[in-house]
C-alpha cells in the first residue's frame, strides 16, 4: 500500500465514520479494511484512531495527519485539474458552502449560469448557517456573513451588507410599528438559533450609546430560509442580513424597523457587516474557485 493510499483510505474512514462503510464505498471487505489500517498504523509506527465495538475516533495524531493529508488531497486535485484542463475549458471540482436563504436566492441561481458556461465544471453546494470547517470538509470556498474574529482564512470582499430587522407591512397594520428598541418587548418576535444559541440579544446604538434588548422568542428555527418565510406570513419580527431581503424590501413585502439605530444580533456586528467569500488559507486557489468568485460578484450587479 503506498502512500497516496494510506491517504485516501484515511480520509473515507473519517468521512465516512467508520471502517464498514469506509469499506463499502471503497468497494473492500471489513476485513481488508481493519488489515490496511493496521498496516497503516504500523508503517507510521502510531495509533491513528481508537477504536471500540461501536466507535471509531481519530487520535490527537491521526487528527494532525488527517488534515495534512487533505492538504496534500487538494494539491493533487488541483494538480490534474491542470493536467486535464483543454486549452479555454473550465474543469475540476467545485465545493462551495453558503447561508440557506442567501444560498438558495443567489449562489443556486447564479451557479446554475455559472455550470452553463463551464459545464467540465462539477459544482457541489452545501447549505448551513453553522460556521462550516473549510478543511475538514474539503471546501474551496464559503460564503459568508459577519465581521469575522482574527483567523487565518483568506476572505474576499463581495458586498456591502448590514443587518436589519424586518416585518410584513401585514403584520405592522395589525400590531403597530415599533419606534424604540424597548418597543420590541411587546412584539413577537422571530429568532434564530445558531449552534445550539439564541440570537435573541438585539443590539442598538442611541445617540453615540449602546443597548441590547434581550427579546423574548414567539418562534425559534435554525434555517435563515425558513425564518423569512415566516417574516412573509406575517409571522412577527425578524433580524435579518440586508442580502436576505433586499428583493423583499425593494418590492414592498417586507419594511424595514428601526433602521437608524439597529447593529445586530453578535458582539462581532457594526454597522456595516460583511458579505464575503472564505478561503481556506493556502498559496493556489483552484481556478475553478477564483473564475466563479469573480463571475458571481459580477453576477450580483443584475441583481
Amino acid at each position: 500500500m503506498g502512500k497516496f493510499e494510506d491517504i485516501t483510505l484515511l480520509i473515507q474512514v473519517v468521512e465516512t465514520g467508520g471502517l464498514a462503510a469506509a469499506g463499502r464505498r471503497m468497494n473492500l471487505s471489513p476485513a481488508t479494511m481493519t488489515a490496511r489500517l493496521k498496516a497503516l498504523e504500523e508503517r507510521y509506527q502510531t495509533r491513528l484512531f481508537n477504536r471500540s465495538t461501536r466507535a471509531i475516533a481519530l487520535t490527537r495524531a491521526g487528527e494532525e495527519f488527517y488534515h495534512a493529508a487533505l492538504r496534500v488531497l487538494e494539491e493533487m486535485e488541483q494538480a490534474e485539474s491542470k493536467l486535464t484542463q483543454r486549452e479555454g475549458i473550465l474543469s475540476g471540482s467545485l465545493r462551495i458552502s453558503a447561508p440557506s436563504d442567501f444560498g438558495r436566492q443567489y449562489l443556486s441561481p447564479a451557479l446554475l449560469d455559472f455550470s452553463r458556461l463551464h459545464p467540465e465544471v462539477k459544482s457541489s453546494v452545501y447549505l448551513s448557517e453553522s460556521v462550516v470547517d473549510l478543511i475538514a470538509n474539503r471546501l474551496d470556498m464559503s460564503i459568508r456573513f459577519g465581521n469575522l474574529p482574527d483567523s487565518n482564512l483568506v476572505t474576499k470582499f463581495i458586498r456591502p451588507n448590514h443587518r436589519v430587522l424586518v416585518a410584513s407591512t401585514a403584520y405592522l397594520e395589525t400590531r403597530g410599528i415599533p419606534l424604540h428598541p424597548q418597543d420590541l418587548y411587546d412584539h413577537r418576535c422571530l429568532v434564530m438559533e445558531l449552534r445550539g444559541t439564541l440570537t435573541n440579544e438585539w443590539r442598538f446604538e442611541v445617540n453615540g450609546e449602546p443597548s441590547v434588548i434581550r427579546v423574548t422568542p414567539a418562534m425559534v428555527c435554525d434555517d435563515g430560509a425558513l425564518l423569512r418565510q415566516w417574516v412573509l406570513a406575517g409571522a412577527g419580527i425578524a433580524c435579518k442580513s440586508w442580502w436576505d431581503v433586499k428583493r423583499d424590501v425593494e418590492q414592498g413585502r417586507l419594511a424595514v424597523i428601526l433602521p437608524d439605530s439597529f447593529i445586530g444580533f453578535s458582539r462581532y456586528d457594526k454597522k456595516q457587516v460583511g458579505l464575503q467569500f472564505v478561503y481556506p488559507q493556502r498559496r493556489f486557489q483552484p481556478l475553478q474557485a477564483s473564475t466563479f468568485s469573480t463571475f458571481f460578484i459580477d453576477w450580483l450587479d443584475n441583481e
